[in-house]
């Protein structure tokens, strides 16, 4: 924690919420924003579903990789620069998009969308950490997560009315304005969080060992895993959205809005509540309750598509309640992981993004294409991502019981 956060920031706890949310919610929202798009882009563009499907893969896998060096440029020259030089690039690469000709254009600058918008996630996490002590970073932590969840709610609205009243073009141009509003807010508002004393020099030999450092550690890697990939149990849903709405349970785009309501409303919830008990109950039993819920209704959820005939009467509950699970524990393991390595905070949160981030690359470009056909295939798949993660903190609890034990630890 900076020795001086108290100086750094004299507004409401909320308010600095609300813009680190803001950051977290960039790389969701240039998503979900042209989703409801494809049509048209690929009609206006002669391409095929599977080239669209590139340009969300370009997109994840470009933010899964810079994701590796967006926290170790913030731990070595700032949170600011790094935040800043990102929202930039951002802003470009969507402008770059809006004048695409092809879809090779498209897929090159939603990979360079990627490329920057990672900087957002992952300096937010290390500038509450730099902020905040540990109980009060849970209840900020959670409370990015209530905002960061608006944004998938919104995003798919808002390029939806964009497409059709102003064709698809207009959807990037719409985030080429948001990227611009956004480096304008940072650059006014946004603090410089990490000390001076807590600077890592820039060198490739001290880069390296800080990876080996984190990369070698079964502590770490079982966290991120533990974070990151239970994630795509529901993301695998958004992914397919057009597929799993619109083909299997008969939804009218106008209708789809549902489905965002829902999931969020979900994720808002469970962040809520885990803001609610920071400090009260023990980490562990907090990321125990979030599992149990998520591994619950991901087996009732597959047992209810083998049994009855997908309807959305019933079929968006659960992915819902799994969003609740999953919003519940993710800010307590983001802390854990943020803690193991206190010099290196952003290099972890670079790191533990990375892992999650590639994982959502490969479901949306393997997984998805592969189980978007049947619900069964889609619960069967949601409930094998969630298991990974239940796994990975099994045996992180077996082996290393300590951790998460206390609802309170010294910085």
């Amino acid at each position: 924690m900076n020795p001086d956060a108290q100086h750094l920031w004299r507004a409401p706890r909320w308010a600095l919420a609300i813009l680190l949310a803001v950051l977290s919610m960039l790389g969701p929202f240039s998503i979900d924003t042209y989703i409801p798009a494809f049509s048209g882009i690929a009609q206006a563009l002669g391409a095929s579903p599977v080239e669209m499907q590139q340009t969300l893969s370009a997109y994840l896998f470009g933010f899964a990789f810079m994701n590796l060096f967006h926290g170790a440029l913030a731990d070595s020259f700032g949170r600011r620069p790094v935040v800043l030089g990102g929202i930039a690039l951002f802003t470009l690469a969507s402008a770059g998009c809006a004048l695409s000709q092809n879809i090779g254009h498209l897929v090159l600058f939603r990979a360079l969308q990627g490329l920057s918008t990672g900087a957002g996630v992952v300096v937010s996490r290390a500038v509450i950490r730099d902020m905040f002590a540990p109980s009060e970073a849970q209840r900020v932590m959670s409370q990015v997560t209530i905002y960061f969840g608006i944004a998938p709610a919104i995003a798919p609205i808002v390029g939806g009315w964009l497409f059709v009243h102003l064709g698809w073009h207009s959807v990037f141009w719409f985030l080429t304005g948001v990227g611009v509003l956004l480096w304008s807010a940072n650059f006014r508002l946004l603090p410089e969080t990490l000390h001076p004393s807590q600077r890592q020099p820039f060198q490739v030999r001290h880069l390296l060992a800080g990876y080996w450092q984190l990369g070698s550690s079964p502590r770490f890697l079982l966290l991120a895993l533990a974070s990151g990939v239970p994630f795509n149990g529901m993301f695998l849903y958004v992914l397919s959205a057009p597929a799993f709405l619109g083909q299997h349970l008969g939804l009218a785009p106008t209708h789809f809005f549902w489905f965002f309501l829902l999931t969020i409303s979900g994720i808002m919830s469970g962040a809520w509540l885990s803001g609610r008990l920071a400090g009260k109950i023990a980490p562990k039993r907090q990321i125990r309750h979030g599992f149990v819920i998520m591994l619950g209704i991901s087996v009732l959820n597959l047992l209810a598509n083998f049994l009855f005939e997908a309807r959305a009467e019933w079929a968006l509950l659960p992915i819902a309640i799994f969003a609740f699970g999953w919003a519940l524990m993710v800010p307590v393991v983001t802390l854990l992981v943020l803690d193991l390595y206190p010099e290196r905070r952003g290099m972890a949160s670079s790191l533990q993004a990375f892992i999650g981030s590639t994982a959502n690359g490969v479901v949306a470009g393997v997984v998805a294409p592969l189980v978007m056909s049947s619900t069964r295939h889609l619960a069967l798949a949601s409930l094998l991502m969630m298991s990974v993660g239940l796994l990975a903190w099994t045996w992180l609890h077996r082996q290393w019981p300590e951790i998460g034990r206390h609802p309170h630890r010294a910085d």
